[in-house]
């Protein structure tokens, strides 16, 4: 009797506390989302798998190895706790999976149009604009946010899952969990969230704007580029030469024809299993005591508006090109100057296509859309280069 009532007492069961329950009931939401409603599935899975188990009572996976007083190790750590720690916590997972975005990406639309930069950048106004609303929100004594705190919750504002654990990873580790979750979610949620702005902000004749077919951008073009902006930034800016680097490596090696196989690997293989312990090292922050409180509920709302703010912003910015320019632009294509590729590129083209059927904007979208992720690593490299230890 003694030993069943030990072993009831050690059970989970019995040490299950309510914010837990709830943890786990929202890991259970973004495994649904994942599979049921198909957003960010490769993140949102993960994450959530993760969530759960982080919030079994008594089961160990995020616990902390034990040393004696002469510093010898007792007990390991759990699984999760040393993927948090050699992966993310030092960076190494999101420089990878940038390496992985880079060897995937095709700058020929940008270099065809590159006055869409202009627009790429526009769309991180929503990044600076966040930082100041969570100062205020701490000026207000709403919800209270250190500077280096506020910078990494601006970052939700590109749109750039990668970015954004970058960066909560060297500035604000305590929020990890729920600005990922905030920037994976709202980056599933594009095809929900950007159509209204972009609508709101546009009239019907300007949505019918057909653009010019994009010239041929040689292999020379695309080996080039990638070396000069990483050259160009990384010299004015250091602190952005990890993630940017990591990225135009990984595009230098798919456009120089000469390493196939490596590109293969850094497309596929690699960029898929580093994701997958990404997304368990996520949801390893996301226990009930690091993730219910008025900070992870302002950091949401706050992820919201950055995000609404860039689609915008980049809408603004070619409309305004509209007034300086010969060739029209389609504000649409504005709106994917937010980071996430290629969703937000797509989401362009599919609005344009309602306003006219024969409207394609695909192509012309990932112009914006890829200078969003080199402006979204430069918006990361000022966050550091200010707020960083």
């Amino acid at each position: 009797m003694e030993n069943l009532l030990l072993l009831v007492n050690n059970s989970g069961f019995a040490n299950l506390t309510p914010g837990q329950t709830g943890m786990i009931i929202v890991g259970l939401v973004l495994i649904f989302l994942a599979i049921r409603k198909g957003f960010e599935p490769l993140l949102l899975l993960p994450i959530g798998m993760g969530t759960i188990l982080v919030n079994i009572p008594e089961a160990g996976f995020y616990a902390a190895p034990i040393y004696d007083e002469l510093g010898h190790q007792l007990s390991s750590g759990g699984l999760l706790y040393y993927i948090f720690h050699i992966g993310i916590e030092t960076g190494v997972f999101p420089l990878i999976i940038f390496m992985g975005v880079g060897a995937m990406t095709d700058f020929g639309p940008l270099l065809a149009n590159p006055k869409t930069l202009f627009l790429g950048a526009a769309a991180q106004v929503g990044i600076f604009v966040t930082v100041l609303g969570a100062i205020l929100l701490t000026d207000t004594g709403i919800v209270t946010y250190t500077l280096a705190q506020a910078a990494a919750i601006g970052i939700i504002g590109g749109a750039d899952g990668p970015t954004s654990i970058y960066i909560a990873s060297q500035l604000a580790p305590e929020l990890l969990g729920a600005i990922a979750v905030a920037a994976y979610s709202y980056m599933a949620l594009v095809p929900m969230i950007q159509p209204p702005i972009m609508k709101a902000l546009t009239t019907e004749e300007e949505r019918k704007i057909v653009m010019t077919q994009l010239r041929p951008v040689s292999k020379t073009e695309k080996i080039v580029f990638p070396l000069l902006i990483l050259m160009l930034v990384a010299l004015f800016l250091p602190s952005a030469a990890p993630l940017l680097g990591m990225f135009c490596f990984g595009n230098l090696m798919r456009e120089s024809g000469v390493v196939d196989r490596l590109s293969d690997t850094t497309q596929n293989a690699l960029i898929n299993i580093v994701t997958i312990f990404l997304g368990l090292g996520v949801g390893s922050k996301l226990s009930a005591e690091s993730f219910l409180n008025a900070q992870t509920l302002g950091i949401l709302i706050l992820g919201l508006v950055a995000f609404a703010i860039g689609t915008a912003s980049g809408v603004l910015m070619a409309k305004f090109m509209n007034l300086i320019s010969k060739n029209k632009i389609n504000p649409l294509i504005g709106s994917a100057g937010v980071s996430a590729v290629p969703m937000a590129a797509r989401v362009s083209n599919k609005v344009g296509l309602e306003a006219n059927n024969q409207n394609f904007l695909l192509m012309h979208a990932m112009g914006p859309n890829v200078a969003g992720v080199i402006g979204s690593a430069v918006a990361a490299g000022v966050m550091l280069s200010y707020f960083g230890a």
